[in-house]
């Protein structure tokens, strides 16, 4: 059994002024707190207790109340380039029918199966006691909103992906690419020229020596 509605609750609206007359309209503006995990979870979103604007139109229906709505609020995370905190305005849009109670008896066709009925009443958002509870419509609508792949700015050039150093703010770093193939290579040539260091520094001594001798 569902917990029943809290008027309390400040995502909790009344609509008994709205009245159950067809073409009825309602105004109003909350301002309310975020909700716990309202966003993308270790990307970005609103941070609990975090101030979300509501403005909603309520519009009573035939079959219950048609809500329509847009949200305001600021969501944190960090970019995804430069692993930078940042802050970001999100405005979402939604638009949901809640149905009255009996308005599903009055509108399911005799022929519907059991299965049909029992996934139409899934899908389907009702008033209880008049109230509606704009939560689940609110959260999903600010997560579609909120971007997968949050920058600090468009043109944020990341961290290096040898030594992590921010390339913004050392435009001219680079590091020396050494072809592999060549790397032996250049081993083998240092050692080399180590040896011929050797060789003649060995023949120099050899020299004097035998000036030395005679």
């Amino acid at each position: 059994m569902n917990a029943r509605l809290d008027h309390r609750n400040p995502l909790v609206f009344d609509t008994h002024e709205l009245g159950r007359r067809p073409g009825a309209l309602q105004r109003l503006t909350r301002a309310v707190a975020a909700p716990k995990d309202f966003g993308i979870e270790g990307v970005i979103g609103v941070p609990e207790g975090a101030q979300i604007n509501l403005k909603l139109r309520l519009e009573s229906v035939m079959d219950g109340v048609l809500v329509t709505g847009t949200s305001r609020a600021t969501a944190v995370g960090e970019c995804v380039r430069c692993l930078e905190p940042l802050e970001l305005r999100v405005a979402a849009d939604y638009q949901e029918m809640f149905s009255y109670p009996d308005a599903d008896d009055r509108g399911r066709s005799k022929k519907a199966e059991p299965a049909d009925d029992a996934e139409d009443d899934e899908d389907t958002l009702h008033l209880e006691d008049g109230l509606f509870d704009l939560e689940s419509v609110l959260r999903d609508a600010v997560v579609l909103a909120l971007p997968m792949q949050p920058v600090c700015r468009e043109e944020c050039a990341g961290l290096c992906s040898q030594c992590g150093i921010r390339l913004d703010e050392n435009p001219d770093h680079n590091h020396e690419a050494v072809d592999i193939r060549w790397a032996a290579l250049q081993g083998l040539a240092g050692t080399i020229q180590d040896g011929e260091k050797d060789n003649t520094g060995g023949a120099a001594e050899s020299g004097v020596d035998e000036k030395q001798e005679k």
